[in-house]
């Protein structure tokens, strides 16, 4: 498969402004990701520990704490690295997003701009 070949998926919530942007950015490039409404369909807890190897970050990183869920559950609790990607398996509103997947890698897109490293 040739470099221009290589799926990219994209992680995404309609609803977010920065998922909308880099959606449109994708698009601008003439991509069709494959598009996974994550709040629809959650990644499972191995799902989302192989997408914070791509993304090199901890599980840590990629929670959104100023979601009410995460105030309520695990507000001052320090998570484990399993901890927190249960959490967020559990709890989908807690991943951050967008997540964009291009081959091994991947990157948050905030800001959207950083889509533009998978290229």
């Amino acid at each position: 498969m040739s470099k221009s070949n290589v799926p990219v998926t994209i992680y995404h919530n309609p609803r977010c402004s920065k998922s909308r942007e880099t959606l449109a950015l994708l698009e601008a490039r003439g991509l069709q990701p494959l598009v996974i409404e994550y709040l629809k369909t959650p990644p499972s807890a191995p799902e989302l520990s192989a997408l914070l190897k791509k993304l090199g970050m901890k599980a840590e990183q990629l929670l959104r704490k100023g979601e009410d869920i995460y105030k309520e559950k695990f507000a001052g609790k320090t998570l484990s690295e399993e901890a927190g990607i249960k959490a967020m398996a559990a709890h989908p509103v807690l991943i951050e997003r967008p997540i964009v997947v291009r081959g091994e890698r991947a990157v948050l897109g905030r800001p959207p701009e950083r889509v533009n490293e998978l290229f």
